[in-house]
């Protein structure tokens, strides 16, 4: 079981790569200290700077009693949706070291808004605990999803371990990854952004 704060099965348009879109506000990674993750969201939340901290539920079981915990999947990240001036105002915090850059630039990496909605659409529905790939991973072969809570999800169905798993590519952070039955996808012969179903 997965939680997050509140359900975002879209965070942006329905395509496109978060570049040249209408508004000037782009998905970014900052990078926080350690431990600090939940601080810093909190805070921009209460500044109005809308950000997603991907959150899941454990289980960390004992002979003798079971606890559910609450877990950052990328530890010392926080996704931050902002424009030039909201930018300004995130490295103000002291807890805050700078924005994930592109290798050999010097300007902040966008995460496309496309990549952004799916992962979060994986997150806040799976049932499964989702995990982080950063080593390199072979392109796999493009499905949707047909069955199960994640219905809709167009991704990349993969071999990890020997299991079978549907990935969503983060720009700079590898794959995010679920356990996924073959059974449940099909393949996609249009690679689009995602069109979740609608569960208005």
């Amino acid at each position: 079981m997965i939680l997050t704060e509140q359900k975002s099965v879209i965070a942006g348009p329905s395509n496109g790569t978060g570049e040249g879109v209408a508004h000037s506000k782009r998905w970014y990674v900052a990078l926080v200290r350690m431990h600090h993750e939940k601080k810093v969201s909190e805070r921009l939340s209460k500044m109005g700077i809308e950000n997603f901290l991907p959150i899941q539920q454990e289980i960390h079981q004992w002979s003798d009693r079971r606890k559910i915990v609450e877990s950052v999947l990328l530890p010392m990240m926080v996704f931050v949706h902002a424009d030039a001036k909201e930018r300004k105002e995130v490295l103000s915090f002291s807890t805050v070291s700078r924005y994930m850059v592109m290798r050999g630039e010097n300007r902040p990496a966008v995460i496309p808004d496309d990549q952004m909605a799916r992962f979060r659409f994986m997150l806040d529905y799976s049932e499964e605990a989702v995990c982080m790939n950063s080593s390199p991973l072979a392109r796999g072969e493009k499905v949707r999803v047909i069955k199960g809570p994640l219905t809709g999800l167009v991704g990349e169905l993969v071999t990890v371990g020997g299991k079978s798993k549907i990935a969503v590519r983060l720009n700079m952070l590898g794959c995010a990854c679920v356990d996924m039955p073959v059974g449940y996808v099909e393949p996609c012969l249009l690679y689009t952004s995602p069109s979740p179903r609608d569960r208005g």
